[in-house]
């Protein structure tokens, strides 16, 4: 009678005995995301502003098997941010991976832009991201490890109409990957970026479902659909991994090719 073959995952891509922070966690990508790391071996501590929706998350994680920690952050403070990594570290002893997902977008035709929604978008998309990296950076920093993943966008490459800040956000975003890469690289933290295609999540709705918008992104996916949150994960467990050693300052785009794309038919 033959064994039944017993599926092993590759070691390097093995999270166990990692701890994992996810700002922006508590829903859409970033819950998804959370969920990916936790199913990879990591414990993981999914956080956002709103305290029933960090439970709620938290509350996954241990379910799939994981340890994580009910803990709210607003990436609008930088105390916050330092009482976060603070209560992570008391109990976890140290972070080695940080997800920075937390963002807001809205359509306005920019002629229109208030500079109020403009620096709103900004201070938390870019702002909070630099926050994020420079208290959780200097930690890793100090330990000589760490797995930096910032949420980009395709505005990080193409024009999008009527979301000029969102654009001009994630492009900073993804400036700011790269300019940071460079400078922890030599202290063995590795920083990148992760670009969803299209993903219908809470945050694009209302842009995407019945709308000559949403039509025209599926044209111009060479897939011919929008992305499943899940479909993510793999690439984001891959980052955050060992096996990303050598992988810093880049922008793993996950679209069904719609940067490729010229002609679809």
């Amino acid at each position: 009678m033959l064994l039944a073959e017993k599926k092993v995952g590759h070691p390097l891509l093995d999270l166990t005995r990692k701890t994992a922070v996810v700002i922006g966690g508590t829903s859409g990508i970033g819950l998804t995301l959370a969920r990916g790391l936790a199913t990879a071996g990591a414990n993981v501590i999914p956080t956002g502003r709103r305290s029933q929706l960090v439970r709620t998350a938290s509350d996954e994680i241990v379910a799939l098997g994981r340890k994580s920690l009910p803990i709210t952050c607003d990436v609008t403070s930088k105390e916050n941010l330092t009482a976060l990594l603070d209560a992570v570290c008391r109990t976890f002893g140290s972070v080695q991976i940080l997800v920075n997902c937390a963002g807001q977008t809205k359509r306005t035709p920019t002629l229109d832009l208030r500079e109020a929604e403009w620096s709103a978008i900004l201070e938390t998309n870019l702002t909070g991201t630099l926050r994020a990296m420079q208290v959780f950076g200097r930690h890793m920093v100090e330990q000589r490890y760490g797995r930096i993943i910032n949420i980009g966008s395709l505005s990080c490459f193409l024009g999008l109409f009527e979301v000029a800040a969102y654009g001009a956000s994630k492009a900073g975003v993804l400036s700011l990957t790269k300019s940071v890469a460079v400078e922890w690289a030599r202290h063995g933290v590795c920083v990148n970026a992760l670009v969803p295609g299209v993903f219908r999540t809470a945050l694009n709705a209302a842009l995407l479902d019945g709308t000559a918008r949403g039509q025209e992104f599926l044209l111009r996916t060479p897939m011919a659909r929008f992305g499943q949150l899940e479909e993510l994960v793999g690439a984001t467990v891959f980052l955050a991994s060992d096996a990303a050693s050598f992988v810093t300052g880049q922008a793993i785009v996950v679209d069904g090719g719609l940067l490729a794309s010229g002609v679809n038919q």
